[in-house]
């Protein structure tokens, strides 16, 4: 009787950890095939740098390189441009010049945003040029205000005793 219980035991101790063995392979199995039909649905992401980057860079991406030198036109402005535009590009700066001389470095491909980001800054300094200057309004209105007559006051104090 004692012995057939432990026989009992040992085989029930035997297909529950068969069991478990089972449902961790299972489960390790699905697991992969579920890894491996996410991977198909979601794109390849690309980890190349975009936006400003180094010179370095810029060539190591091996799709040619195409430069434009930037006179005296805002280099805020243009990185503004060419984010708006999503241009891959590098900013160099010639110090040896006085004033310093800057060099944009973009994208061959790019090479015809480029020509559209320049024609959009030349726009923008052509405008600014034609507003008046904020600093020559508020010259104006100071001399207008100096000239207007002030309001004289006349204070007396009455003593009582």
């Amino acid at each position: 009787m004692q012995e057939e219980v432990e026989n009992r035991t040992v085989n029930l101790a035997i297909s529950t950890t068969r069991l478990s063995a089972r449902t961790i392979v299972a489960g390790i199995r699905m697991y992969l095939q579920h890894h491996r039909n996410a991977a198909m649905k979601t794109p390849v992401k690309d980890d190349g740098v975009h936006g400003k980057q180094s010179v370095k860079e810029l060539i190591g991406q091996n799709q040619g390189v195409s430069r434009m030198p930037l006179g005296d036109a805002s280099i805020r402005d243009f990185e503004r441009e060419a984010r708006k535009y999503g241009v891959d590009f590098a900013i160099t700066k010639d110090k040896s010049v006085h004033p310093p001389l800057y060099t944009v470095f973009v994208k061959a491909k790019d090479n015809d945003v480029l020509q559209q980001i320049a024609d959009s800054l030349v726009k923008k300094q052509l405008n600014a040029e034609k507003k008046p200057s904020i600093l020559t309004q508020l010259e104006k209105l100071k001399t207008l205000v100096a000239s207007l007559p002030g309001k004289v006051r006349h204070k007396e104090q009455e003593h009582s005793l």
